[in-house]
């Protein structure tokens, strides 16, 4: 049993309340026969510029294409129809990390007022205009990946400049009351774990409604194919220490990792998320035996929309 579970189910049992967390199956993802109602669309297809080491682009390819706006309008329409509770948008990033928006606004725009969709943007690297432009088109959260460092994020990800753009990026969003959800990528540095923890309180300083923790997965075709992965106790150790930096701030165990790591599931129940995406059968069985309170929602493990439920 990971340590410290014994000491976190007596605090619970002292305070009179029941934790919860809510189990996730994001749209791109079958599980036990079922499929997410979330899926992600990418506004540039399988196009990326900067081709960041742990990607290549990969993630593009598992998402529906939709290069242009009435595309866009279209997908999210007939995704409506089919029962989908919202969409992830998403793209590839030009050579200064941002995704092409501006023109897609519009359509966003009519998304929501057509479909209600609820909205996250994966949203790349932007400035204030930007920011504002995706808020008024009706996006409901931008989620942005956070790195600790300049050297790695410049070697890992191809970039010309440092992690003051991500930091300027969020206060962006931040400015444009737009709901942030930063995802950290624990071993981005080709598995190895360094400056995860001052991502962490980059986060802090700037502040979020969610943070989202993952590990590196070794994919196919990309330069990171064979590396070792970051431990159950290292991806844990950066949960901690966003729910000691952050205690009312909602922690995901994102559906980027290792699958079948089942000792990650649990030492992340332990390290304090909220929300887990992706759950082994083992750790619905860990939370209910340590006193959770358990629900279910077929979105990704982001969206602070509630439509959980007491079963898939």
């Amino acid at each position: 049993m990971p340590e410290g579970s014994d000491e976190r189910k007596e605090a619970g049992e002292r305070s009179g309340t029941a934790r919860k967390i809510t189990f996730y199956l994001p749209g791109m993802f079958h599980y036990h026969g079922l499929k997410g109602k979330y899926p992600g669309v990418s506004v540039t297809g399988s196009r990326c510029t900067l081709q960041c080491d742990h990607c290549r682009a990969g993630l593009l390819k598992g998402m529906i294409a939709a290069e242009d706006p009435r595309s866009l309008l279209e997908v999210c329409i007939r995704l409506k129809a089919r029962g989908h509770h919202g969409v992830l948008l998403s793209g590839g990033s030009d050579r200064q990390g941002r995704i092409p928006w501006k023109p897609f606004l519009p359509a966003i725009e009519k998304i929501k007022s057509e479909t209600g969709l609820y909205i996250s943007v994966h949203s790349g690297l932007v400035d204030d205009e930007t920011a504002r432009g995706l808020k008024a088109a009706g996006v409901d959260q931008a989620l942005i990946d956070v790195v600790g460092d300049d050297e790695t994020y410049r070697r890992v990800c191809h970039v010309p400049f440092g992690v003051d753009r991500i930091r300027a990026s969020m206060e962006a969003m931040r400015r444009a009351d737009l709901a942030l959800a930063p995802h950290i990528v624990c071993g981005l540095d080709g598995g190895k774990m360094g400056s995860e923890e001052r991502a962490v309180r980059m986060i802090a300083t700037v502040g979020a409604e969610q943070v989202v923790v993952v590990s590196l997965m070794p994919s196919p075709g990309t330069p990171f194919h064979r590396v070792s992965t970051p431990s159950a106790e290292e991806v844990a150790r950066i949960i901690s220490c966003a729910r000691e930096l952050m205690p009312d701030v909602r922690i995901s165990l994102g559906c980027a990792r290792k699958r079948g790591d089942t000792a990650m599931e649990l030492s992340a129940i332990d390290a304090g998320v909220d929300r887990m995406a992706l759950p082994s059968e083992e750790a619905v069985t860990y939370a209910r035996r340590r006193g959770l309170r358990i629900s279910y929602q077929r979105t990704c493990c982001s969206v602070s929309l509630d439509l959980s439920r007491d079963a898939w």
